[in-house]
């Protein structure tokens, strides 16, 4: 088990702790920073994330151990000083490659994710990309390899770097003093989420501000500008999975129906946002233009859905833990297809809350998965048997036949859209 898994399991229960501690603090204060269904995505988009990592999907173009390898000139001894260099590549790699993501068209798939939401709180910093399966990233890490930085620093400070970045997603701590200066507080960050004309597309650090500042694309957030959230086409959905790949969907189509070959082409290429102008007047899509006229997308959920979606978010990490800790006792298929029956069943929760149909589909195909899976095994569960496997079914099977009572009996989707203005 790789330490970033390993460091999850540490890593989690804080998020879920403090999670809960901005719930309690804001509704002490009364403010209203947190909605179910938006928190239910935002944990289950983590779950998503997770369950990617857990099965190791994706690849590098170039790996660092390859760089350290080919490219040394000078080896580092003080490791001190191998540490320091490591945090500056690693934090300069991340404003790098966040600020690629908000300005490419492609790339911008791989974190619209983060940005879906229409609050801002500590559960969405948990929204995070399953569709970057391309790790581009070590491109920029070419100076940490020159000096000869050991892979062994980057594999312990990339998930501490990586976790450090949940804290300031948060509405309820204000200006800090003179860690405005180098740090990216939830100021900074406020803003980098705003997509209010003045605040969208700044502060693209991750640990420290200074880049932002060096290559101008700091901005500090004012009192008379209160920051919007969301993204400027809203995603109108609550399922993580349609969400990351949304963009992509739209490109996708916005490609096949361009005119021109050269268009077709370079619309994956082109800044964030950009259409070909026929496309564009064929299928316009809503987009705000005054984000001050948001109206947040809403659904009407009974007490008892969101119950019913609250006990599938945690079943599902039940058994995304078990899949960590048996991973390496199966092959990666069995691991994949265990892997496909957890993303179905985030798909189908979170599709009901959206009240799509979607969602007895998802549930029938997990259904069915699972009981070629417990076919294939002799009806033992990854190495589970008796009781466990005999609890495994009857949640299956109530799990099938809560989703089509929902589906039939929730009252019609009333769901508030955003207008273009």
């Amino acid at each position: 088990m790789s330490f970033y898994i390993k460091s999850l399991f540490v890593a989690v229960p804080i998020f879920m702790f403090l999670i809960a501690l901005e719930a309690l603090v804001a509704k002490k204060r009364g403010l209203v920073v947190n909605r179910q269904a938006d928190v239910i995505t935002s944990l289950s988009s983590g779950l998503t994330k997770m369950i990617r990592d857990g099965i190791r999907y994706g690849f590098a173009i170039i790996g660092y151990s390859w760089l350290v390898k080919n490219l040394t000139v000078f080896h580092i001894e003080n490791t001190w000083i191998a540490v320091i260099i490591a945090f500056l590549v690693q934090d300069f790699t991340g404003y790098c490659t966040h600020r690629l993501k908000h300005r490419v068209n492609i790339l911008w798939n791989r974190h619209v994710i983060h940005h879906s939401s229409e609050d801002f709180n500590l559960a969405c910093a948990l929204r995070q990309s399953i569709s970057n399966a391309i790790n581009f990233s070590t491109i920029f890490m070419i100076p940490a390899a020159l000096l000869g930085v050991p892979v062994k620093i980057f594999i312990i400070l990339g998930p501490i770097h990586f976790f450090f970045q949940f804290w300031y997603h948060t509405q309820l701590i204000g200006k800090m003093g003179v860690f405005e200066y180098f740090l990216v507080t939830p100021s900074h960050h406020r803003v980098h989420h705003a997509i209010n004309p003045e605040y969208i597309d700044k502060n693209y650090g991750q640990i420290l501000i200074i880049w932002d500042k060096l290559f101008g694309t700091f901005q500090a957030e004012t009192e008379n500008v209160k920051p919007v959230y969301g993204t400027l086409k809203p995603v109108r959905t609550w399922n993580p999975v349609v969400i990351n790949f949304k963009h992509f969907w739209q490109l996708l189509k916005d490609a096949w129906h361009a005119e021109s070959y050269f268009d077709k082409i370079r619309i994956w290429f082109m800044p964030t946002g950009w259409r070909p102008i026929d496309v564009k007047e064929k299928f316009p899509l809503l987009e705000l233009t005054n984000p001050a006229k948001q109206s947040k997308y809403n659904t009407n959920n009974s007490r008892s859905l969101f119950a019913y979606a609250w006990a599938q978010l945690v079943i599902t990490h039940l058994l995304l833990l078990h899949l960590l800790i048996i991973f390496s006792s199966h092959s990666n298929t069995m691991n994949y297809l265990y892997a496909v029956v957890l993303l179905l069943s985030v798909f189908s929760f979170t599709s009901m809350l959206d009240h799509s149909n979607y969602s007895f589909i998802a549930e029938l195909l997990k259904l069915i998965l699972v009981f070629v899976l417990l076919f294939i095994q002799n009806f033992s569960w990854y190495g589970l048997q008796g009781i466990p496997v005999y609890l495994l079914i009857t949640y299956i099977i109530f799990s099938l036949v809560l989703t089509f009572y929902f589906q039939k009996n929730e009252k019609s989707n009333k769901i508030v859209n955003p207008s273009p203005v």
